[in-house]
């Protein structure tokens, strides 16, 4: 017989394919799929024990599935978290993160660059109950913690920052955080666990857009919040279980596959991202490239030590404004006109119009987020074949 998977034991690539798995009687090699709403008991007490919490085990798939569970425990393993909880979205995974940290008339410290939907999430839905949020520059770690107040109960942030490709020193953040006891919750969907570990470097809880690099091709909405188990556990589940922002275990199991080709599908995209930075820091229509993995990049530094590679997903500025902007993202013959990123077709959009274009002219000019800057989240095409996709919009 098998001895137990210790994940501590093995490499990320083998914990992609690996943990997770518990096999039925069948002894499937793949992983199972377990369309089921709910799970017979073998007795009215082990009912009882397990709606009460005495008996762990499935009850009903609002909040315990076993491909869901399968999903999880993978992820956990390789974002080296405790515990992970699997949400229907991304914005599900900040949405349920927020309701078990916060309650009416706390206080969070977030980053001003940051996805558009999150903006609006906090201003406009939290702030109705009572909520408040004190928007900071990303980089600026005096800041953060000058804009503390006594009910400040959650710190948010993305790095690398969709779109604006800024950065923030997790680890000099999280050293500051600590003292006040303040969860720090960071958004690792651009770098995914492949190129960046938040929770090594102090962050306390994980968020993640399954939808994007974990699935890889487009095809499911996803979302996971990971970190300490009492803080899962305690905090976070309570309100999966009553609220009920479920990942579907159909979701969940092509999130698995999604999770077996991960690192080769990340490294190989960075890879082309950087080739494809560097090739438009040349091109005299574009103004600026905004990606970590250029040497250009004022965090240059910071982004070689906190991550491996420069990720997938870069930002550039062309001169003429959105006129400009347009242009390019219209003259593109493979490249896709999406808002979605992460997958293995290219994606190109623009800003300030599509993923920001809901928050204010004000908030925009705040983050950078300008009419002329356009977003690539490269995938998997030939590389000359992209670059002459976006020639032909800039020339």
């Amino acid at each position: 017989m098998k001895s137990e998977f210790d994940p501590s034991e093995y490499s990320l690539e083998t914990l992609a394919i690996r943990s997770g798995i518990q096999r039925s009687q069948f002894q499937e090699h793949s992983e199972a799929m377990y369309l089921t709403s709910s799970f017979i008991f073998e007795s009215a007490a082990q009912a009882a024990a397990r709606f009460s919490n005495k008996e762990p085990g499935n009850i009903y798939s609002r909040f315990t599935n076993p491909t869901v569970t399968a999903f999880e425990t993978r992820l956990a393993a390789m974002e080296g978290a405790e515990m992970a909880l699997a949400t229907s979205s991304g914005m599900a995974a900040i949405l349920a993160c927020a309701m078990g940290l916060l309650k009416a008339g706390d206080h969070i410290v977030a980053s001003r660059s940051i996805f558009g939907a999150s903006i609006i999430l906090f201003n406009n839905i939290l702030g109705r109950f009572g909520i408040e949020t004190t928007w900071v520059e990303l980089s600026d770690i005096d800041g953060w913690i000058d804009a503390v107040k006594p009910n400040t109960r959650m710190f948010y942030l993305e790095t690398p920052a969709n779109p604006t490709m800024e950065l923030v020193d997790i680890a000099a953040l999280s050293a500051r955080t600590r003292t006040l006891g303040i969860p720090l919750v960071v958004d690792n969907c651009l770098c995914t666990p492949v190129l960046q570990k938040p929770l090594a470097l102090g962050a306390d809880i994980v968020i993640h857009s399954a939808t994007k690099f974990l699935d890889g091709q487009g095809r499911v909405l996803g979302g996971a919040v990971l970190g300490s188990a009492e803080m899962i556990r305690d905090k976070i589940l309570p309100v999966l279980r009553t609220a009920g922002p479920t990942l579907s275990a159909f979701n969940a199991w092509v999130l698995l596959k999604g999770l077996e080709t991960l690192q080769i599908r990340v490294e190989a995209q960075s890879a082309k991202a950087l080739a494809i930075a560097q090739w438009l820091e040349s091109h005299p229509a574009v103004e600026r490239v905004l990606h970590p993995g250029l040497e250009s990049h004022p965090q240059y530094e910071l982004a070689c030590r906190q991550q491996s590679a420069g990720g997938a997903v870069l930002s550039f500025i062309v001169h003429g404004g959105r006129a400009s902007a347009w242009k390019v993202i219209d003259h593109c013959k493979i490249i896709s006109i999406t808002a979605n990123l992460g997958d293995t077709k290219s994606t190109i959009t623009h800003p300030a119009t599509t993923t920001h274009g809901r928050i204010s002219q004000d908030e925009r000019d705040r983050a950078g987020i300008v009419e002329g800057m356009v977003r690539i989240a490269v995938g998997l095409e030939g590389l000359e074949d992209l670059k002459a996709d976006l020639a032909r919009g800039l020339s």
